[in-house]
């Protein structure tokens, strides 16, 4: 593959701090085992000097969060870049537009690795949230033992609880559909909302297709697991939380492109939803932000991603990818121009 007919040169672009998460001694040697790495890295600029001279020699890149865009003028001075292995979800930042004009170079994505601990902590906020854990664990705090304990406590709240309630799936992405599965195995109703899902796929799914106001109206926990796109900008905003009934829960661990969040905090100042949101918008909010400060509201800092060794999971798929590249291989989670119009 590399000229001297060696093992392919492989550049690694990515945050300073990655590698230490990415890569242990098992996958520094599987690495090694099959490519040659350009020394200096983890690089975050191909427009030094030296990041030039990398980019040119690279046969692989191993990409993840903080890697240069790779523009025409980035690409046209790549002349041997023959893969991109994402080692993590979205490849827009690496592979805007411009990257998928003439270009021949694979790219895959360890997106599938990266939904699992998102679903898991979906997954488990619904249930959290249902019972509304973060706001007794705060009254319990302050009320030091002297206030009601188990079932007394919600004998009087039929919102609260589990038993058979109505989720609202918003997006049938890999995400939105691992969250389904794990709804499946309990006693939950499920709608799902998604212009690209039909009726029947939806029923094998284990849900109801629905239309997206009628979902919103429908549902006791609505979570979004809608891609960032053109037309998914501020899909939830004042009208459609609106719909939503008294007491619902509002999960958001996709994107705040989705939500207006001028709408979201009038709402969440009414005290009416319980909100979870782990991607505000912006990100992170400003230090004066009321969302910081409602009690109805739970504020996570964009933690339902990989953390810690969730983080191996995805190099563990990146070097699959490589593996099977180097010999001959088919990819197994490959990324194609047409799939950019649906992927986050």
């Amino acid at each position: 593959m590399s000229k001297g007919g060696g093992k392919p040169k492989l550049l690694i672009a990515m945050r300073s701090e990655l590698p230490q998460g990415f890569f242990g001694a098992r996958e520094w040697a599987r690495l090694n085992a099959v490519t040659d790495i350009v020394d200096g890295f983890p690089y975050t600029d191909f427009d030094t000097e030296k990041g030039r001279r990398a980019l040119a020699e690279a046969d692989i890149l191993l990409a993840a969060w903080g890697t240069p865009s790779l523009t025409k003028e980035r690409l046209a001075r790549a002349p041997n870049l023959k893969m991109l292995a994402y080692a993590a979800s979205s490849v827009r930042v690496v592979a805007p537009a411009e990257f998928w004009d003439n270009s021949n170079i694979l790219v895959t994505t360890a997106a599938p690795a990266m939904a699992a601990p998102v679903a898991e902590f979906t997954y488990a906020a619904i249930i959290m949230c249902s019972k509304d854990v973060f706001r007794l664990r705060d009254e319990h705090r302050a009320e030091r033992g002297t206030g009601g304990f188990g079932s007394r406590r919600g004998m009087n709240l039929p919102w609260l609880g589990n038993y058979s309630r109505k989720v609202g799936i918003v997006g049938a992405s890999r995400i939105g559909r691992q969250v389904i599965d794990m709804l499946t195995r309990g006693r939950f109703e499920i709608g799902v909302y998604d212009p690209f899902l039909s009726a029947d796929e939806a029923t094998e799914l284990g849900s109801t297709k629905m239309e997206l106001h009628t979902l919103l109206a429908w549902s006791d926990i609505v979570s979004l697991h809608a891609p960032i796109l053109p037309q998914t900008r501020h899909m939830i905003g004042a009208q459609e939380l609106a719909l939503m009934a008294d007491h619902t829960v509002f999960i958001n661990t996709a994107r705040g492109w989705l939500v207006d969040h001028e709408a979201l905090l009038s709402e969440a100042r009414s005290g009416r939803l319980r909100i979870l949101i782990d991607t505000p918008e912006p990100e992170p909010l400003p230090v004066d932000s009321p969302f910081y400060d409602l009690p109805n509201v739970v504020l996570t800092p964009h933690i339902a991603g990989a953390m810690g060794n969730e983080l191996r999971a995805l190099s563990d798929v990146a070097i699959t990818e490589i593996e099977r590249f180097v010999a001959g291989l088919p990819p197994l989670y490959p990324v194609r121009k047409h799939d950019m119009e649906r992927m986050a």
